[in-house]
């Protein structure tokens, strides 16, 4: 009787661990997570949109794994869009010009082999790159979907982000250095956002408030996150800007 290792089964769902036989037989669907590297107040460490993408990514295909799918996840694209971040120290955007082209020819080398890419984005920065990137793949006849990681609550660094932080990665947060940021409606803040940047508006780069946070919520905002993950892309209803849908309207065809 054999026995997996601690941590082999996930490993066999990492794209970066396999080796290129596996893959000419059966064709796995292949989930990519992105992030951005920038500030998230004083509290949440930078990589914040690539470690929730990341966990989230991982516990999907995970789901997908023992529902019989043939998945796999792609390392993490770590950079992203954040010009907006980059008055705070540690910021590291590589712009929308950069972050399309990467998204574009990841797409069209992957989609040689693969069943499938979905993109599964964790920064509100990329989405407007990840919908162009998406719509080219597709326009191409490449089957590229995307779909993202935003929840409800505060839009950045603030009492959401904080509690996925303290449920995912406790070690990470700084909870002594919770604030209370920009706390108007982000429909408000963004034009702002995008005339000035971030620290002008929330000298902290928190939008919202990072106070009052729990581990608990946090468990329940990222089981929430991969119940809806997981509908999205067992469906692979594409909708409008190539973004996968949890439900089909009623009528709808494939």
């Amino acid at each position: 009787m054999t026995t997996t290792p601690p941590g082999e089964h996930g490993r066999r769902l990492g794209l970066g661990g396999v080796r290129w036989p596996t893959l000419e037989d059966e064709p796995p669907l292949v989930l990519v997570p992105l992030g951005s590297l920038e500030q998230h107040g004083p509290h949440l460490p930078l990589a914040t949109d690539s470690m929730v993408a990341c966990a989230a990514t991982r516990a999907v295909a995970r789901r997908l794994a023992a529902a019989g799918v043939r998945v796999l996840v792609a390392p993490t694209l770590a950079y992203g869009a954040s010009g907006e971040h980059e008055d705070f120290p540690g910021t590291i955007s590589i712009g929308h010009e950069a972050l399309w082209l990467q998204l574009v020819e990841l797409g069209r080398s992957a989609c040689r082999w693969a069943r499938g890419l979905v993109l599964v984005n964790g920064h509100g920065g990329n989405v407007a790159t990840v919908v162009d990137a998406v719509t080219r793949l597709r326009d191409e006849g490449r089957p590229v979907a995307w779909t993202g990681c935003a929840l409800a609550g505060d839009a950045h660094a603030g009492r959401t982000e904080t509690s996925l932080l303290r449920h995912l990665s406790p070690w990470s947060v700084r909870v002594d250095l919770a604030e209370v940021g920009a706390t108007e409606p982000i429909e408000e803040l963004m034009p702002r956002l995008r005339g000035v940047g971030v620290r002008t508006v929330s000298p902290n780069g928190i939008l919202g408030d990072a106070t009052g946070s729990t581990a608990e919520e946090g468990r329940r905002l990222f089981e929430d996150l991969v119940e809806r993950l997981f509908r999205e892309i067992s469906l692979l209803d594409v909708g409008d800007e190539g973004r996968l849908r949890s439900a089909r309207p009623a009528g709808a065809r494939r």
